[in-house]
């Protein structure tokens, strides 16, 4: 819940001022619902896509303060965040939550990032991949391995977001081979094709080191997004 139109005005300019020292590299944004339409206006034909942070999983009715995905592609969303561990936390989603919203993204032509966790207790008793296992299984459940043909998947270890920690890069691409594995029992294909981004305080000064691991594909990026040189020298390891 960052940033007034002017400061993302300033922002975005920033990003594509140096957005051709970035090859090779697909970048999005995903502003808050009061920015998209402005975000959208300055990109216009820059390459970089956007989408929404959250999305309502009906199309319309009684939902005041709700965004859904009719609404989202009317502002010709592409992306769209779903699971982020602060929506699970703060708000209350469960997995199935979760779940039911990648399948009302998909539905609506977006594609969703589904973000999946585990907190520092959880990764102390060594139930990571159990907890990683629920959260997909819950979308697998309601979408099949199909649906993963046209998402991305966002490892976040809740106890390395906006805390400064960062999982080491051979503690990251644990986790992301597991999930590549995993998927991969029930389609080959798609795990293999399946992005798979790490997000946790990833910086400019640690970002090669993950993007360097064979499972991690790139960066669901938090704070270091809000800078535009921080976000271009991570847009550049990727």
């Amino acid at each position: 819940m960052n940033g007034t139109q002017s400061e993302a005005a300033t922002l975005i300019d920033g990003i594509l001022a140096g957005l051709d020292t970035v090859t090779n590299s697909e970048v999005v944004v995903c502003p808050p619902f009061t920015l998209i339409s402005r975000v959208a206006e300055s990109l216009n034909s820059s390459g970089v896509g956007y989408g929404a942070q959250n999305i309502n999983v009906n199309d319309a009715g009684a939902y005041t303060g709700e965004v859904s995905g009719p609404m989202l592609r009317d502002l010709r969303c592409t992306y769209v965040i779903v699971g982020h561990s602060e929506r699970r936390a703060l708000y209350g989603e469960s997995d199935d939550i979760v779940a039911e919203k990648f399948r009302a993204a998909q539905q609506h032509g977006l594609v969703p990032i589904l973000c999946v966790g585990e907190t520092l207790e959880q990764r102390e008793n060594n139930q990571t991949e159990k907890v990683i296992t629920r959260q997909l299984d819950a979308v697998v459940d309601i979408v099949g391995i199909e649906g993963f043909g046209r998402a991305v998947v966002a490892y976040e270890p809740i106890w390395a977001i906006g805390t400064g920690m960062t999982a080491t890069p051979e503690q990251a691409q644990d986790v992301h081979r597991f999930i590549r594995e995993k998927l991969g029992g029930l389609d080959a294909t798609i795990a293999a094709n399946l992005r798979l981004q790490y997000g946790g305080s990833v910086k400019g000064a640690n970002a090669k080191g993950l993007f360097d691991q064979p499972d991690i594909d790139g960066g669901l990026i938090g704070g270091a997004s809000l800078q535009a040189d921080e976000f271009l020298d991570i847009c550049r390891a990727a």
